[in-house]
């Protein structure tokens, strides 16, 4: 009998193979990676898109059984609620975003932050005030925590209108968009409105748009820091009846502002959704001044200069993590994509409700 003095090899890779098939799995990887974010990110849009749909069609119950529109906040004719603050449009519209049971919660006899006339929050109401409500959510901010750390934020904000500057010599603001302030003095553009106030078209004016929610604790943040957008910067500016050129000489400073710039405020956008102040854009509306995710400046000019939630003549523009652009709710209950890119003049004129500019269906 022969014995065989060969081995049979046995079966297995060598250490080159491994390392190629290691190659190509990483390729493959890198490759899929963006591809699942990219998913993930348009389910997260989708989700965003969708409540502002539910906006704006709770804005459509509201107007038909109002004749009227939420307005930004109810100052002055609800109660004064602590330096001027009230109810502003989110507590407003929550029976028609199927929320019954905490408006009805919510006893207006107490108020938002109590009525003690003091400048800190407290007291009654605050089950209904610490809801973070998904309906005021998009899942694309990032954030888990609302501005204040206790109440609820949100990063849907109604349209405050188009530049002050266009607005007459010594007027505080042109209020030309749809979610406005109540009059408190003699403003013909001053709230409420209603359909019947949108003479430029629902489906080419602005009804509500997003922001990124502004950072607890209020930290200083620099220009050139990833937390820019949810920050508000400050520079002087031309005031009221400036015109077109002073809206360009404002939104070119803003723009123009180095990166060490620091916040004047980081706390402000999507401060609550439950309250307003008319002074105070940035907690629960937006302008049409500097374009989409452009940084948001407050006019020193404006109001003395003691504004920091920014005012009526600077720009709090519409922000958010979606790739190139904004969400944006339309007066007719339709969403549209605005991108960053949108000319200056057409992003104003969907921001007015009756300024009489020609927008075609294409131009944003």
């Amino acid at each position: 009998m022969q014995i065989s003095i060969f081995r049979k090899p046995k079966n297995g890779f060598t250490l080159i193979e491994l390392l190629v098939v290691i190659a190509i799995i990483a390729v493959l990887i890198s490759l899929l990676l963006p591809a699942v974010q990219s998913a993930r990110e348009a389910a997260r849009r989708s989700q965003c898109v969708n409540n502002l749909k539910q906006l704006g069609l709770a804005v459509h119950n509201y107007a038909s059984q109002n004749m009227v529109f939420p307005m930004q906040t109810m100052f002055p004719t609800a109660n004064v609620e602590s330096w001027g603050w009230s109810y502003g449009w989110g507590l407003s519209i929550l029976p028609n975003l199927e929320q019954g049971p905490a408006f009805n919660a919510f006893n207006f006899s107490i108020g938002i932050f109590g009525n003690s006339g003091g400048n800190t929050f407290q007291q009654g109401n605050n089950t209904v005030m610490n809801l973070q409500l998904a309906v005021f959510s998009c899942p694309s901010d990032g954030s888990l925590k609302s501005p204040t750390g206790v109440y609820g934020g949100t990063n849907y904000v109604g349209n405050y209108g188009g530049p002050g500057q266009l607005a007459n010599a010594g007027a505080n603001g042109s209020f030309s968009g749809t979610i406005i302030p109540n009059a408190w003095y003699n403003d013909p553009n001053l709230g409420p409105i209603g359909f019947q106030s949108i003479t430029d078209g629902t489906s080419n004016t602005a009804l509500f748009s997003e922001r990124l929610l502004g950072i607890v604790g209020n930290p200083t943040v620099k220009l050139n820091s990833s937390d820019a957008k949810r920050s508000i910067f400050q520079v002087a500016g031309p005031v009221a009846g400036s015109d077109v050129a002073g809206v360009n000489t404002f939104v070119g400073a803003c723009k123009s502002l180095p990166g060490s710039a620091t916040s004047i405020r980081s706390n402000g956008n999507g401060y609550t959704w439950f309250a307003g102040y008319p002074w105070h854009i940035a907690v629960n509306a937006y302008t049409h001044v500097g374009g989409p995710n452009s940084t948001s400046c407050n006019n020193s000019a404006d109001q003395g200069g003691w504004l920091s939630f920014t005012g009526p003549l600077g720009t709090a523009p519409p922000n958010s993590n979606h790739p190139g652009g904004v969400n944006m709710g339309m007066a007719d209950g339709s969403v549209r994509f605005v991108k960053d890119s949108i000319n200056l003049p057409t992003f104003w004129s969907i921001g007015t409700r009756k300024g009489g500019e020609v927008v075609s269906a294409d131009s944003f």
